[in-house]
């Protein structure tokens, strides 16, 4: 299977890293381009995050954890 990861995307200029508040997709569900995928908590506020792709979600990171901009949080398998 391939597929598409997904980053920590930058959602503030001052961002340097965020965290992922909760999945709103889980590992195995399938998601469409646009859907929302997961909360991103920023130090100001809490986003919805849109999946790029269109698969089947595997997560790579767990609720709560810290991640630096640009490194994978997901994968979405074609």
């Amino acid at each position: 299977m391939s597929g598409n990861d997904v980053l920590m995307p930058k959602l503030s200029e001052a961002m340097e890293d965020g965290v992922v508040a909760s999945w709103l997709k889980v590992d195995g569900d399938r998601v469409a381009a646009g859907e929302a995928l997961a909360e991103i908590e920023t130090d100001k506020a809490t986003m919805v995050y849109e999946s790029p792709y269109a698969g089947v979600v595997e997560t790579f990171v767990e609720v709560g954890e810290v991640v630096p901009i640009g490194a994978p949080i997901a994968r979405i398998n074609t």
